[in-house]
């Protein structure tokens, strides 16, 4: 699978570097400015209900939670496709030749990323020579 380095937009905010992939991946995949994202993150966080599991809220810069990240998508009219459930194993992979066509958002183990028509843009290529397993995508909503 080809990579492409991208950001999302990032670096037009910040410096440093930050476990941000699901504001980027969203940013890439909907083609949004990356701060819009940062903030529709940060206050769907705000209602978030801190439990043993979770001690703190989800966070555009340092990590979101799965509930959050689905309210996310959800929101923004993404689709969700499952692809592994327990005890199914590995089903798919993050290799061009088992992803749909055009722009979807994987869900990965502890990471998020957005491929475009069979090339990975993220930050780094976290395809793991395409071993690496998916847990499920995003689509993009279709436009009457």
């Amino acid at each position: 699978m080809k990579w492409k380095y991208n950001d999302g937009g990032r670096s037009k905010y910040f410096e440093n570097e930050a476990r941000d992939c699901v504001c980027r991946a969203v940013a890439i995949g909907t083609g949004m400015d990356y701060m819009d994202v940062y903030r529709m993150i940060n206050k769907l966080a705000k209602v978030e209900v801190v439990e043993k599991k979770q001690k703190h809220r989800s966070s555009a810069r340092d990590g979101v939670y799965k509930q959050t990240t689905r309210a996310l998508l959800a929101e923004l009219g993404w689709e969700w496709h499952p692809v592994m459930g327990f005890g199914t194993g590995c089903r798919m992979h993050l290799k061009k030749s088992e992803l749909p066509r055009g722009t979807i958002i994987v869900k990965l183990s502890r990471h998020l990323a957005c491929v475009k028509n069979g090339v990975l843009h993220d930050t780094y290529d976290c395809s793991r020579g395409g071993t690496r397993c998916v847990y499920g995508y995003w689509t993009k909503p279709k436009t009457a």
